[in-house]
């Protein structure tokens, strides 16, 4: 019976990993939905770094296993084992791959992370100024007595995810600032002056988010965006993208900044257009009232009449009737 030849099975193998690898690699479920334009991309380049460690582990595996089998110690088989030195050839053609593929990987990484707006764009001034323009810091110490440094401009900041090649030099639909504190997120609307523990955004408008940090290092991470960015104390950072569907996704903090790190946590709510609207004019008229009227009270410090005065009309009683049964007791 002649024998097949080993290049047969090679090739055999081959087709056989590739296509598994393929399989899995499209059709996993290990990531979350994805709810912005960006998500895309970034599952994109997990796939196929996925795909080649599936090859990978089933050609590395698969080795192993059938190396057991086929020089596994036979029954009164006491010799050594062959001597093998070395495979040139071999070795060279394990250490190509792996490199060829690691460069590949870092090219598709530079060209998805620029596409997402990761890059300034050629010639865009970096944010240093307005970095120096913050009290406080060394840097503004050092620059403050330079022309250069007095009289440039305020711009804005360009550390983080900016504006995409398609968005460049486009003004974003909504801007949010955010300010990490031990331990919350707090998102004031410009535009409006609504203040909210909560991020609402309207769906397939193209969000900016001005993030900083008052205390300690904090990162700001949507896993269903594909988004994270740092929050850092005394440098503005910046976050922009497009949410694709209505819904509510965790927001998390991904930099242990303290003993309560892990409860760092809210949500980003995706509104329809006419559903944003409604929530930010409802806002708006809640948080135009004068503060300074609402007072604070400790129901520990009322009296039993006190506490129950504002319950009196479901009760379905008078006040005056509400006394006198505290009174009597």
């Amino acid at each position: 019976m002649q024998q097949v030849p080993v290049s047969l099975w090679t090739l055999v193998a081959g087709i056989v990993v590739t296509a598994i690898s393929i399989w899995i690699g499209q059709n996993h479920t290990l990531m979350p939905v994805q709810a912005s334009l960006q998500a895309p991309l970034v599952d994109g380049f997990f796939n196929v770094m996925f795909t080649i460690a599936i090859a990978l582990f089933l050609v590395v595996e698969g080795t192993i296993v059938m190396f057991l089998i086929q020089f596994r110690r036979r029954p009164g088989d006491d010799t050594d084992g062959v001597w093998v030195e070395g495979n040139v050839p071999l070795e060279i053609f394990w250490t190509a791959i792996p490199t060829v593929i690691v460069l590949g990987l870092g090219i598709y990484s530079v060209d998805v992370f620029n596409r997402m707006g990761g890059f300034e764009p050629a010639g865009h001034p970096h944010s240093a100024a307005h970095v120096a323009q913050m009290p406080g810091s060394a840097l503004a110490a050092t620059l403050s007595d330079t022309s250069q440094a007095t009289t440039a401009p305020a711009i804005a900041p360009t550390i983080g995810i900016g504006a995409s090649p398609k968005t460049l030099n486009k003004p974003a639909d909504l801007v949010v600032d955010v300010k990490g504190i031990q331990y919350a997120w707090l998102f004031n609307y410009p535009d409006s002056g609504i203040t909210s523990g909560e991020l609402h955004i309207p769906v397939g408008a193209d969000v900016q988010l001005n993030l900083s940090a008052q205390d300690v290092i904090h990162s700001f991470w949507v896993p269903n965006f594909r988004l994270k960015q740092d929050a850092l104390p005394g440098i503005p950072t910046e976050l922009r993208f497009v949410a694709t569907k209505p819904g509510t996704y965790p927001v998390v903090c991904a930099e242990l900044c303290g003993g309560y790190h892990g409860s760092m946590r809210t949500q980003v709510i995706v509104h329809t257009p006419e559903e944003y609207n409604s929530w930010r004019t409802e806002n708006q008229i809640a948080q135009q009232q004068n503060l300074n009227q609402v007072v604070a009270i400790n129901p520990a410090d009322l009296s039993t009449s006190e506490f129950l005065a504002p319950h009196t009309h479901d009760m379905g009683i008078s006040a005056a009737t509400l006394e006198s049964v505290v009174m009597s007791h």
